[in-house]
């Protein structure tokens, strides 16, 4: 595995300034450390991103971040970072392959639909993504959740479809169809799912579907609608054009971000 680690030009200032003592008697606040980490499933090269506080010590919580249809970008690295503030260890998936990066709608289409077709392709690098996650140091194996955006809430679902050992996962305007819905029973993690109640691409019926799945494995969930909110509504590059079915909705935003932090609270206590 090949790590690249920045640390900014302003936790190397401030290290000085704790060297020499200075700062006004204030406490001195490390950085967010940032890495892009090189890690693989089977023949295949991926590379994620991770994110933390180095200020921290000792074992903490880890939350995956999987990436909506355009792949892993600037999103996920933000949200990324605003979860090293929060106090976890954020590891940001690669579904897609080093270097797989779509340029336009289209290719995220063809793209994201061969692992929205094959759910087992899907599980499998959501795996490798744990595992990567779960062997950090600095991370609590037994506290770790997994969030997603989009084509990426989706893979949140599956990865507890799958049984994994996780005790959380959160969608953000996810899809939620499942081609198996017996592999609800699998699920050991606490389910928190965020729609807009708009969403042309993830409407309210399949969201009794996935209801429906639930209460049929007796499963821990929670599912919390936006009013006016369309697909994408956490996502400010989505615009605010709601007529094209995707944009962004800062109460939504703020709202599900909110409720992401308060089932943190409950499953990291």
């Amino acid at each position: 595995m090949r790590i690249k680690l920045f640390h900014g030009a302003l936790a190397a200032l401030l290290a000085v300034l704790a060297l020499l003592g200075l700062g006004g008697g204030a406490a001195v606040s490390a950085a967010i450390v940032t890495q892009t980490v090189d890690y693989s499933q089977g023949d295949t090269a991926l590379e994620g991103f991770l994110a933390y506080d180095d200020a921290q010590t000792g074992p903490r919580p880890g939350v995956l971040v999987v990436h909506q249809w355009m792949g892993l970008t600037d999103n996920e690295r933000m949200r990324s970072r605003m979860l090293a503030e929060l106090g976890y260890v954020a590891f940001a998936a690669d579904i897609y392959g080093k270097d797989v990066r779509p340029a336009d709608r289209g290719a995220a289409a063809q793209e994201s639909g061969k692992y929205m077709n094959d759910r087992a392709l899907y599980r499998t690098r959501l795996a490798a993504a744990l595992d990567q996650l779960r062997r950090d140091p600095r991370v609590d194996p037994a506290r770790i959740a997994v969030v997603g955006y989009c084509f990426g809430g989706t893979g949140a679902l599956e990865l507890a479809r799958s049984g994994a050992d996780i005790a959380g996962a959160v969608s953000f305007h996810g899809g939620l169809s499942n081609p198996d819905p017996a592999s609800a029973r699998n699920i050991k993690a606490k389910v928190l799912v965020c729609q807009g109640a708009i969403d042309p691409y993830a409407k309210l019926s399949d969201l009794q579907r996935f209801v429906d799945e639930m209460e049929a494995g007796h499963i821990d969930y929670q599912v919390v609608v936006y009013s006016g909110a369309v697909h994408a509504f956490t996502q400010r590059e989505a615009g605010d054009d709601t007529s094209a079915g995707a944009a962004y909705d800062a109460a939504a935003d703020r709202r599900s971000w909110e409720a992401m932090r308060a089932l943190f609270e409950e499953i990291f206590d």
